[in-house]
């Protein structure tokens, strides 16, 4: 006689509550940030991370680089735009709120245009064909002005349509928690693809073609459909775009848009799922405050990818995780004194390189006003020899201190790492 056996899978207690916790995060975040200002940026932020995640399918999943990934968001964000007026117009009777799906049929709709010709080849081949794409429609945007909109682009108003429950979309706030809510559905999609055995087979594809080809898959179809899935997401996030912004321009579409994903994709960190999260809200703070702030943001932009790319390869995410691992083993408390010093030696470093990058700016960007400028509440000069002076000492002594301080924490990472390989080992025996 047969028995039947039932086995009771728990559930995974940490992961609900990380859901829980993000889910509360972009509720409470606009009561939190109250001014309209911070309503603007965490709606661009909700719309960061869906782009951002949707390349990580590509980039950190798939190991597919690719220069082209605004394309798809762009496109989303045209066909998006164009379908809101229609629904001003009254001759296409949808509902506000589905618009951006529109953008992510949009995307796919293009994806499966270019994508099989893109996904022939993987690596090099590939980056050189989504570069090629992206230039391609980046020139369209400027040649065909009737769906394109020309340099000024196509422009709508959101406030249209039906309106249930009084909902206009009008006030940022409204419009902010829809966002939120793609923000959370396309994020939770996104995350239970990679453990469907389509984004396995993807992981697969990337750290070993050839043993995926020898098991009987085909290579270019498990990148094709992965490739078709992100420009949905990618074209969901353009539509909340055009919502948001209420006009698209061409530069959507443009390079420098693209390189944008992947430069803060990378900097978030490309091989954990959170990490494009943290490169989106990156993103909104340098496009938002940072630009505002200096006319040479891009310089620092540059610098500090420079840096992670140096010293932490993994991005942001893989230093979290790093001393995650440090503290659950109970010896993160051994290197707060190094951190703070090697956060107080690097902001000294900073400083004095600051000050001599925004005096160049200032002389050639704004020579009319004089060569004084003020800098962190001091005054510099830029044709007096002393500010130039201590703009150097401050940062030469900065970098020096932060190169013995950096040099002693390496030794003391080792020894831990170390210990804790021990400590692992000796655990292993014990079991």
């Amino acid at each position: 006689m047969a028995h039947t056996h039932y086995q009771f899978r728990p559930y995974n207690v940490g992961r609900w509550i990380i859901w829980t916790l993000f889910a509360l995060l972009l509720a409470v975040a606009p009561m939190l940030f109250t001014s309209s200002l911070s309503h603007t940026m965490l709606s661009q932020m909700g719309i960061a991370i869906i782009v951002c995640l949707s390349y990580n399918m590509l980039l950190g999943q798939g190991g597919m680089l690719s220069f082209g990934h605004a394309v798809y968001s762009g496109m989303g964000s045209f066909l998006a735009i164009h379908t809101l007026n229609l629904v001003s117009k009254g001759s296409l009777p949808i509902p506000v709120s589905l618009i951006p799906v529109v953008g992510g049929l949009a995307g796919v709709l293009f994806a499966l245009l270019f994508g099989w010709v893109t996904t022939k080849k993987a690596a090099t081949p590939f980056a050189m064909i989504t570069l090629g794409v992206g230039e391609l429609v980046w020139a369209s945007a400027l040649m065909f002005p009737e769906f394109f909109g020309g340099e000024g682009g196509i422009s709508g108003n959101r406030v249209t349509g039906a309106k249930p429950l009084g909902i206009t979309f009008g006030p940022q706030i409204q419009l902010y928690y829809l966002i939120a809510v793609y923000t959370l559905v396309c994020t939770a999609l996104m995350f239970a693809f990679t453990r469907t055995p389509l984004g396995r087979m993807l992981n697969a594809v990337r750290d070993n073609p050839e043993r995926v080809e020898f098991v009987g898959y085909n290579t270019q179809v498990v990148r094709y459909i992965a490739f078709v899935i992100a420009a949905f997401f990618a074209g969901v996030s353009g539509g909340l775009a055009a919502l948001n912004f209420e006009i698209v321009t061409s530069e959507v579409v443009s390079g420098p848009r693209s390189g944008a994903y992947l430069l803060f994709t990378f900097l978030g960190g490309a091989t954990f799922f959170f990490g494009p999260i943290i490169g989106a809200v990156l993103m909104v703070l340098a496009f938002v405050l940072l630009s505002e702030l200096t006319k040479a943001w891009l310089l620092y932009l540059g610098l500090v990818f420079l840096f992670m790319v140096m010293y932490a390869p993994g991005g942001i995410a893989s230093l979290i995780m790093m001393n995650l691992r440090v503290a659950s083993f109970g010896r993160l408390r051994e290197l707060w004194v190094s951190y703070l010093a090697l956060g107080i030696t690097a902001l000294v470093a900073l400083l004095g390189a600051a000050g001599m990058i925004e005096m160049v700016y200032h002389l050639k960007l704004n020579p009319a006003l004089g060569p004084q400028l003020p800098f962190l509440g001091a005054t510099l000069n830029a044709h007096a020899v002393d500010s130039w002076f201590a703009c150097g000492f401050v940062f030469l002594t900065g970098l020096g201190l932060f190169e013995v301080t950096r040099r002693h924490f390496v030794a003391q990472w080792g020894r831990i790492q170390e210990d804790i390989e021990k400590e692992i080992k000796r655990r292993e025996a014990l079991a």
